[in-house]
């Protein structure tokens, strides 16, 4: 017979299996999309390069972000597994909507925005750390990504191509594998810090509300209990990557902009450091999609002006499904808590 706790675990466990699934479909755009539009790797061998990295970000870097957003947003007490379920199965919708989209989403805001969801139904949101560190980042970590790739691009991409120095040494054949290995690290280090981050939308909640099952301390048990959970939640990031992950490379990799090798690796270095930076620092679960697209952008528009990059449908469909995404996920987190709270699963 099934113990009642078994049960109570079960369920946002599968959830947040079920969430590691879409996260991992739109996550693989943002790691491996410079490396597949530069024909580097055959797409069959993404998806378990990208599970294995994801695993090791988690397990080393993941803790500061999977604490922010399992403690530092809302009440700890409150995380039971009502609410726990209600909180990853709103993003996980989103999100599914996002990758049938065929649209890289960022996961970290649309968990965000879950978690306030029930903090906000019960007045028991912590608003310093979201109004003055994670929402501001939100918006300034883009817009760096961006200045930075656009200045790499216009002051030394440009200069070296115009002298030949950029073409001759991508087609020279002694220095082809090193240009592609290069670019195959930047992807693993990509595929990292979306580990440091993004795992911990799923393992952050399920820690908090495991030690609260189990009656132990959220402040001593955390570090061992998100481990836990990240070996049960980051492989699925790697079946994710299999289903969903094709459409959002082509999207992200091939239909914005032709990489070369330079650009990809500019792409992969400053997105991932600027993602790395924020997990290891504040803490602060942002969006690496937005850090890549705002990468790719800032080359493109160095390479071939504003015109012609801004006006791609692609372009336009990824900043109407940033915005619509962690809506969704806030509406349905919010209805889901009035309902379970009206139907006494929350009392």
């Amino acid at each position: 017979m099934t113990s009642p706790l078994l049960s109570h675990l079960l369920i946002p466990f599968i959830i947040a299996m079920f969430l590691a699934i879409n996260m991992g479909g739109s996550g693989t755009g943002p790691s491996f999309s410079a490396a597949y539009g530069a024909n580097v790797i055959k797409r069959n061998l993404i998806p378990g390069l990208f599970g294995i990295m994801v695993f090791l970000g988690a397990i080393i870097a993941g803790k500061d972000t999977a604490s922010t957003i399992g403690r530092e947003i809302i009440d700890p007490a409150l995380m039971t597994f009502p609410i726990v379920s209600i909180i990853l199965f709103s993003v996980a919708i989103s999100l599914l909507v996002a990758n049938l989209a065929g649209i890289p989403q960022s996961t970290s805001q649309a968990t965000v925005l879950a978690v306030v969801a029930p903090a906000f139904y019960f007045h028991n949101l912590d608003s310093h750390k979201l109004f003055f560190v994670v929402i501001p980042a939100w918006f300034i970590l883009p817009v760096v990504s961006f200045v930075i790739s656009f200045l790499a691009g216009r002051y030394i991409y440009k200069p070296m191509r115009r002298r030949g120095l950029t073409q001759s040494r991508a087609q020279n054949a002694n220095m082809r594998p090193v240009w592609n290995g290069l670019i195959l690290v930047m992807s693993f280090y990509v595929a990292f810090s979306i580990g440091a981050n993004n795992v911990a939308n799923a393992a952050g909640p399920i820690a908090t509300m495991t030690a609260n099952e189990l009656n132990i301390s959220v402040d001593r048990n955390f570090l061992l209990i998100m481990i836990l959970s990240t070996l049960l939640i980051a492989p699925n990031f790697a079946i994710g990557s299999s289903i969903f992950g094709t459409k959002i490379l082509n999207n992200t990799g091939k239909e914005i902009i032709l990489f070369g090798k330079f650009e990809a690796v500019i792409i992969a270095f400053v997105s991932s450091s600027l993602l790395l930076l924020a997990s290891i620092t504040e803490g602060i679960p942002t969006s690496l999609v937005q850090l890549n697209v705002a990468a790719i952008l800032g080359i493109g528009v160095a390479k071939l002006g504003p015109n012609h990059i801004f006006k791609k449908t692609e372009v336009r469909k990824f900043f109407l499904m940033w915005a619509i995404s962690p809506v969704i996920a806030f509406t349905l987190a919010l209805l889901l808590t009035w309902l379970a709270h009206r139907m006494g699963y929350l009392s």
